[in-house]
């Protein structure tokens, strides 16, 4: 990595010079710099810099005090800058160019005309005569709103003589409400709205009413026109302690517990296999509360429901799943979802949506076109729950561009296709899971989003998965009712399908039964299923390649799962405890009702069962591991009856996130 030093400054003048203060122009282009090697003591010596070119490294913000006082021209293209408000310290700049810096949006161009007085080129564009009217009649239109804002609902509630608490509280109101409902020029232009918004009532409360309202830095709220949306940054979290457990949010002050390490021994009267002799502990990292209602600190009821790993951009969405995937994760219950980093334990961003509750997210990679037509790969999040409707993030832009009304009633689960990175499917409690074409969005976030097709099943679908060895060809669904398979090919022009198969597994009388709820369903490779619960402390494996070949060409729609083996696990008869697998690891786990998460390694037996004669494993599979759920307090009570609604962990099994029943997010890392 390049650092920056006087030699390097005098070398990299144009021309080259002997002093510092003498340089005019600088290129300091393609030298993989971040934001820390821009030392603001020895850029303040560069105080007749006129011309400065960052192109090409690693920026991802500005230092507030470089102390550039003569600079005119900037180029920040092809860095990873993620805010222009630093900008407003080059009060002289008149060209400016940042293109291809994923993270910046319309919204920033429009803020950086407003702090910008002297800008006049921006990404090689004159924007003289736009940049007028964000800053003439914009900001008119916008102050008037904010003061009618006050005046009609705020003006009277401050009393004549107030005090510091009533100002705070008044001030707190005031700015959540104004940037709520001050609502002008078009919704791609929101989040600008909102920042000026917020400013101007700050300005409108310090100055005509004489308020100090010096303070920190509140998180911003993505509004439409229906309902309240907000993007959070909270506050990072504070450093895990030996042998301490602390649920880390912002809002919350959790009594710390003594850590109870684990060392428990799987399921009672069973010998130790071999495959538990070869297991790997996990330990607990983080313990976050953030998906809290209202932010309440007493909210310990909010369900959380679904999580999954964000993919790595430099590695491509559609390549090998194992370098895909990031330690970011996205979780969502209650009204809101989150984005986690499973290592620091800190709460990135937070999407909210007040009338909302969440039940299920789902990543996929866009290619979309930027400017001068170049394409660049975006991390788009699909999040929905009961409201039947599907919101697209863009999380880098930290803007939620659209929403799909998919379903009347509640959607239970969402997954895209791993081939098609359009393709959406979306199960719903209608009895129906549909797929959908959302489209790619253009430069300005418009998108056309289309239905493909709909397939009818006979009760509600709780969880889906696209056949490994042909992802466009079949669907898995389970359901309240049973296990499901469609065909889905799109050349096919029936749009409605019923379902093609249905499975029937052993029942607790030792027949066969195709009724029963199946809430959890995943491959664990290419061709093992792991599903539950046909019957309760079961988990089945079996094959689909195995099973569906005897369906053969006729119109048999029952099919007898090819059960591989049992897996031991609880014997609660509580639902919708889902299970996931990590195929990389020939991992499956499924959390319990007492707060704890069954792992099994199933490494030694995956060679067997994929052997055209695999045999069926004689005796259930005890889990490798157990990891109990430590003591925790909350409020001063301890943390009981906890469920563990879902597990999943990571491509390469670094991290495993738990959501439970009591709003906790618990991250595990392997040791």
């Amino acid at each position: 990595m390049s650092k920056i030093t006087t030699e390097l400054l005098l070398e990299r003048a144009v021309p080259r010079s002997t002093r510092l203060r003498k340089i005019e122009t600088l290129n300091l282009s393609k030298l993989q710099l971040k934001t820390g090697d821009l030392d603001p003591r020895l850029f303040s010596r560069l105080r007749h810099l006129q011309k400065l070119d960052l192109s090409d490294n690693l920026l991802d913000k500005f230092p507030n005090s470089l102390t550039l006082p003569d600079l005119r021209v900037l180029n920040c293209n092809n860095n990873k800058l993620q805010d222009v408000t630093a900008l407003k310290q080059f009060p002289l700049l008149e060209e400016l160019t940042y293109e291809n810096n994923v993270y910046l949006t319309l919204n920033d161009d429009y803020k950086v005309m407003f702090l910008l007085q002297n800008l006049r080129l921006l990404n090689g564009k004159d924007i003289t005569k736009l940049a007028n009217h964000v800053r003439r009649v914009n900001s008119r239109k916008l102050t008037s709103k904010v003061t009618a804002h006050w005046e009609k609902f705020f003006r009277d509630q401050l009393p004549e003589k107030y005090t510091a608490e009533q100002v705070k509280s008044i001030k707190k109101k005031f700015l959540k409400s104004v940037q709520t409902n001050v609502v002008y020029g078009p919704s791609s232009l929101s989040e600008f709205t909102r920042w000026r918004v917020k400013m101007i009532a700050e300005e409108l409360l310090a100055c005509s009413l004489g308020l100090d309202l010096s303070t920190d830095p509140e998180s911003e709220e993505m509004v439409d026109e229906t309902e309240e949306e907000s993007t959070e940054s909270p506050r990072e979290a504070a450093e895990d302690v030996d042998q301490v457990v602390y649920i880390y949010d912002p809002l919350v002050t959790v009594t710390p517990s003594k850590r109870k390490r684990n060392h428990s021994k799987p399921g009672s009267g069973n010998k130790r296999s071999k495959t538990q002799a070869n297991a790997e502990d996990a330990e607990p990292l983080h313990f976050l509360q953030c998906h809290s209602k209202g932010n309440s600190r007493e909210d310990f009821k909010t369900q959380l429901w679904s999580c999954v790993f964000e993919p790595l951009l430099d590695c491509g969405a559609r390549k090998d799943p194992i370098m895909s995937s990031s330690r970011t994760v996205a979780t969502c219950g209650g009204e809101s979802v989150c984005l986690i980093d499973c290592e620091t334990g800190t709460v990135l961003k937070k999407y909210k949506v007040a009338t909302e509750e969440f039940f299920s997210v789902a990543w996929t990679t866009l290619t979309m076109v930027i400017s001068d037509s170049r394409k660049k790969s975006h991390n788009i999040l699909a999040a929905a729950g009961r409201r039947g409707i599907v919101k697209l993030i863009h999380v880098a832009a930290d803007f939620c561009y659209g929403e799909i009304k998919a379903h009347k009633k509640p959607i239970a689960t969402v997954c895209f296709s791993p081939t098609r990175e359009t393709h959406l499917f979306t199960a719903s409690y209608d009895k129906r899971i549909a797929l959908w074409d959302i489209g790619i969005p253009d430069c300005d976030y418009n998108f056309k989003a289309s239905q493909l097709l709909v397939l009818e099943a006979l009760s509600i679908p709780l969880r889906m998965a696209l056949v490994p060895t042909c992802p466009d060809q079949y669907l898995l669904a389970g359901c309240e009712g049973g296990c499901f398979a469609w065909n889905i090919k799109l050349d096919k022009e029936q749009k409605s399908r019923p379902f093609e198969a249905i499975f029937q597994f052993p029942d607790e009388d030792g027949g066969m039964t195709t009724s029963h709820r199946v809430d959890g369903l995943a491959f664990l490779n290419d061709d093992v299923v792991v599903s539950k619960s046909s019957k309760p402390g079961c988990i089945y494996l079996w094959s689909w390649s195995r099973s569906f070949d005897t369906k053969g060409k006729g119109c048999q729609r029952t099919i007898s799962a090819v059960i591989l083996a049992e897996l031991e696990w609880s014997p609660t008869d509580l639902s919708y405890l889902t299970l996931s697998t990590c195929p990389a690891k020939d991992y499956v786990f499924c959390g319990d009702e007492k707060g704890s998460v069954w792992m099994y390694n199933l490494s030694n037996y995956t060679t067997a069962w994929t052997s055209a004669k695999g045999k069926r494993s004689d005796r259930r599979i005890p889990p490798t591991q157990i990891l109990k759920w430590p003591e925790l307090r909350g409020n001063g009570e301890q943390l009981t009856e906890v469920l563990i609604n879902n597990v999943v962990s990571d491509p390469t099994f670094t991290f495993l996130v738990v959501l439970t029943s009591v709003n906790i997010t618990a991250i595990w890392k392997k040791s």
